[in-house]
């Protein structure tokens, strides 16, 4: 029974994924993800700046060879490009409940 246990912890162990480094394909896929969607933001005059400022971050790493790092801050910008757009769109005709009728 003892012997089971570090058996199959080792066996659980081999058959999960292994952590993978990002590279400079991901960081291109990330950031052309992220890119789009701020674009499409801005195009709706709802951009965040936080969102430019991950931008920045995300080609910094990049440029330094930190590939995980900016990957990380490219699906960061993106996720928060995402979040502007809904607001936009959600506040696009919710401010009619809130005028005084």
């Amino acid at each position: 029974m003892k012997l089971s246990l570090p058996l199959a912890m080792l066996l659980a162990l081999s058959l999960a994924p292994a952590a993978r480094a990002a590279n400079e394909a991901d960081y291109k896929t990330a950031y052309a993800a992220a890119e789009a969607a701020s674009k499409e933001a801005a195009g709706m005059r709802n951009q965040w700046t936080v969102t430019v400022s991950a931008l920045a971050v995300a080609k910094k790493a990049a440029d330094g060879g930190d590939f995980d790092r900016a990957v990380a801050a490219a699906k960061e910008a993106e996720a928060l490009a995402k979040a502007s757009i809904f607001q936009a769109t959600s506040e696009k005709e919710a401010w009619k409940a809130m005028e005084i009728r």
